[in-house]
């Protein structure tokens, strides 16, 4: 691995491409050790666990750096915030809470009835969860979007109860950040705590005496937000442990360098651990993205603190390959969160992909877009999660619950197959529960 600029390089020209977890482990990602910080959550998660409010005010104090009264957000807070949103912001999320609710109303599932024989129905319906508690980061930056993100595929699911939670901010009287709270607003949402961290995910887990129980946890988070949602899985239902976001980029010379290296930085400003990934079968655009990248690095903020640690990281380069094959090999090895096409056929190379939590085709389907207002949702598997979960959608907070309904007729069709199987797997009573029902003798086949 070669250290360019900012962008190491990774040669995968020439020898054949190795299969499977040999090819992942040559693939560039940040060091993310949620176990590590599961026995450090542990302890927040259970002093939350028995003291409830108190604790979640002590933990206030501790991390957000202000006394809380209520963790509960009072509603005219929330009014407050949405009359003094900036009317251009208020515009923006209206849009984007429009445009999601499109795509995300689509994916509403009906129940369908399937006759197996006649007088023998299976029937699959779809339930939302009771309640769902959301969260919405609020450290190095305020994540309106996220609120959207989680809020709307629950609402469309016809989650009946939902509940939000954002850190405590020490600038706004212990209040979660103003547009979180005007984008609550916006939304309907007006159950809303003050909670960050792992002490959100508690709160939603166990309860408190303000807060009742959630059946589910979503949400993007740091690692500690990861490390509580292992840590309650199987007491509640999360979406993922969200790890640092990524970016993977599958370009070939065709691709504007601008564009490219453009799209590079605008994921790296979200964290220092954030994945910068650049895939390519032309090193002359390689070098090419490499010039953009100091003067557009230079004219943005948040450089030191966040680009150039991220660009440099070990999580972060620049992958050369011999072809588009190749680099179509590498991208689902790498399964990334963001996976932008920007080549001749971007379309054609998309429908190809298999490992990816959102796909964005061509020059004018930048990841940002979908950040904010494509209508796609942007709470999407990372860590290489993509080759075997999905992102958050309106299926996130159904339940399929099979209703089987069979005549006497049609249970007497298929009885000794019931029977058969039940004594084949040495479980006898299985088969007897059958056979009560006809005397106890098995009605011949028909």
């Amino acid at each position: 691995m070669l250290q360019h600029s900012f962008l190491a390089r990774i040669d995968l020209r020439g020898d054949a491409l190795p299969e499977g977890p040999a090819l992942r482990d040559l693939l560039p990602r940040a060091d993310f050790d949620v176990a590590a910080a599961l026995e450090k959550v542990r302890p927040i998660c259970e002093d939350v666990h028995h003291r409830g409010d108190a604790a979640l005010i002590d933990f206030a104090e501790r991390f957000d750096g202000v006394r809380l009264e209520s963790v509960r957000v009072p509603a005219r807070a929330l009014t407050e915030a949405l009359e003094g949103l900036d009317p251009a912001v208020r515009a923006a999320l209206e849009e984007s809470i429009r445009r999601a609710r499109l795509v995300h109303r689509e994916q509403r599932r009906t129940t369908h009835t399937t006759q197996v024989v006649p007088g023998g129905t299976v029937t699959e319906k779809w339930v939302p969860v009771d309640r769902v508690g959301l969260y919405a980061p609020g450290g190095r930056s305020v994540y309106p979007s996220s609120v959207i993100m989680n809020a709307v595929p629950a609402q469309e699911a016809g989650v009946p109860s939902v509940a939000l939670a954002s850190p405590a901010q020490a600038d706004f009287g212990g209040l979660p950040h103003p547009t979180i709270l005007a984008a609550c607003a916006l939304l309907g949402v007006d159950e809303v705590y003050a909670a960050g961290g792992a002490t959100a995910v508690a709160m939603f887990a166990y309860g408190t005496e303000s807060c009742p129980p959630a059946n589910m946890v979503t949400g993007p988070g740091n690692i500690w937000v990861a490390a509580a949602k292992r840590y309650f899985t199987g007491r509640i239902g999360i979406d993922a442990e969200a790890g640092p976001t990524e970016i993977a980029i599958l370009a070939d010379s065709t691709a504007d360098p601008v564009h490219v290296a453009s799209d590079l930085i605008s994921q790296a400003e979200h964290d220092p651990l954030a994945a910068a990934v650049l895939v390519t079968d032309s090193a002359e655009l390689a070098d090419a993205v490499e010039k953009e990248l100091e003067p557009q690095v230079r004219a943005t903020r948040h450089i030191d603190d966040r680009i150039v640690p991220a660009l440099r990281g070990r999580q972060s380069a620049i992958v050369l390959v011999d072809g588009l094959d190749e680099g179509l090999r590498v991208v689902d090895a790498y399964g990334a969160e963001h996976l932008e096409i920007q080549t001749a056929e971007p379309a054609a190379l998309a429908e190809r992909v298999r490992n990816a939590g959102a796909i964005f085709v061509g020059p004018w389907s930048p990841v940002s877009l979908g950040d904010y207002a494509a209508g796609s949702n942007h709470v999407l598997p990372t860590g290489g999660c993509a080759c075997h979960s999905s992102g958050l959608s309106v299926q996130s907070f159904l339940r399929g619950i099979h209703i089987v309904d069979y005549t006497e007729d049609a249970l007497a069709e298929v009885a000794h197959h019931v029977v058969t199987l039940a004594e084949a797997e040495d479980l006898p009573a299985h088969g007897a529960a059958v056979k009560a029902r006809f005397g106890w003798k098995v009605p011949e086949s028909k």
